[in-house]
C-alpha cells in the first residue's frame, strides 16, 4: 500500500480547517443540553477553544509560509512553497528537494527529521 503524501503547508491548513468544523460540531452538541446550563456552557467553551486554536494554527502557518522557500516545480512549472529538505508540489504532488544528495531518491518524509550524530 503506497502512502499518500501531500505538501506540508496544505496538511497544516487542512488541520486548522478541521479544527473549525470540530469546534462547530462540539458547539452543536452543546445545544442538546439546553436543560443543563453548565453542560451546555462547557460544550460551547470547548467549541470556542477549538476555533481559537484554529485561528492560532492559521496564524502560525501563515508566518511559516512567508519564510518558506519558493521553488518552480519541474513537472508542472508552477511556483510552490517548500518546507524542509523534501516536500511535495502543492499542485501536482511531484516530490521536491533542495538537497543535491537526495536527488533521484524515492520520496520519504523521514529525510526532514534531524539525524542524531554519533
Amino acid at each position: 500500500m503506497a502512502l499518500k503524501y501531500s505538501n506540508k503547508i496544505n496538511k497544516i491548513r487542512t488541520f486548522a480547517l478541521s479544527l473549525i468544523f470540530i469546534g462547530f460540531i462540539v458547539m452543536y452538541v452543546g445545544i442538546f443540553f439546553k436543560s443543563s446550563m453548565w453542560l451546555m456552557t462547557i460544550f460551547m467553551l470547548l467549541g470556542l477553544l477549538c476555533i481559537v486554536a484554529s485561528t492560532v494554527v492559521y496564524f502560525w502557518i501563515g508566518m511559516l509560509s512567508t519564510k518558506a522557500v519558493q521553488v518552480v516545480c519541474p513537472s508542472c512549472q508552477r511556483h510552490t512553497k517548500m518546507l524542509g529538505r523534501v516536500d511535495m508540489c502543492m499542485y501536482c504532488n511531484e516530490s521536491l528537494t533542495l538537497d543535491p544528495s537526495l536527488e533521484g531518491k524515492e520520496f520519504d518524509e523521514k529525510y526532514n527529521r534531524k539525524q542524531k550524530e554519533s
